[in-house]
C-alpha cells in the first residue's frame, strides 16, 4: 500500500510491507506546477512499490467539517484515480503533521530545516500506520475467540 501526505509544497510518500503491518516514509515529491505528470511520477511510484490501494490523507478540520484543504484532497483523489490504476482512498489525517513534527523533533538530532525536508513523509507513514492499525483493529474484532 501507497499513502500520501498532500501538502501544497510537498508531498510525502510512505509504503507499507507485504503484511501490511508496518508503514515506511519513503520519500518526498516536491510540487510542480505540472499537476498531470506529477500525478503520473505518483503512478510510477505505484506500480515501483506494487501497490494495490494509495491511500490519501485527508485534512478535515478539527471540528470534523471538510473545509478548503480537504475539498482540494477529495478532488484531487478523483483526479489521480484516474491515472494510477489502483483503488484510492482517504482517510482522516487530523494532527498527522504534528505528530510527525513532534517526533521528529524528540529526536533532536535535525534543524528546523532538515526537519521540513523529511515531515511530510512522516506525516504520511503516520497516516498510513493509522490506517493500516485500524484496519488490523477491526479483522481482530471480527475473528471469533478460541475456546
Amino acid at each position: 500500500m501507497l499513502a500520501l501526505d498532500l501538502g501544497a509544497k510537498r508531498i510525502g510518500v510512505a509504503v507499507s510491507d507485504d503484511d501490511g503491518r508496518v508503514a515506511t516514509p519513503i520519500l518526498v515529491l516536491e510540487r510542480h506546477k505540472d499537476r498531470p505528470r506529477l500525478h503520473r511520477e505518483i503512478a510510477d511510484l505505484v506500480v515501483e512499490w506494487e501497490a494495490d490501494l494509495l491511500l490519501l490523507g485527508l485534512p478535515i478540520d478539527l471540528g470534523g467539517a471538510v473545509g478548503p484543504a480537504a475539498a482540494g484532497v477529495l478532488a484531487e483523489r478523483d483526479e489521480l484515480a484516474a491515472v494510477v490504476g489502483v483503488p484510492v482512498e482517504v482517510y482522516d489525517e487530523r494532527l498527522t503533521t504534528r505528530i510527525a513534527d513532534r517526533a521528529l523533533r524528540e529526536r533532536g538530532d535535525m534543524d528546523g530545516r532538515q526537519r521540513r525536508q523529511v515531515v511530510d513523509m512522516v506525516a504520511a507513514a503516520v497516516i498510513l500506520q493509522d490506517w493500516l492499525d485500524r484496519d488490523a483493529g477491526d479483522a481482530a474484532s471480527q475473528e471469533e475467540p478460541t475456546p
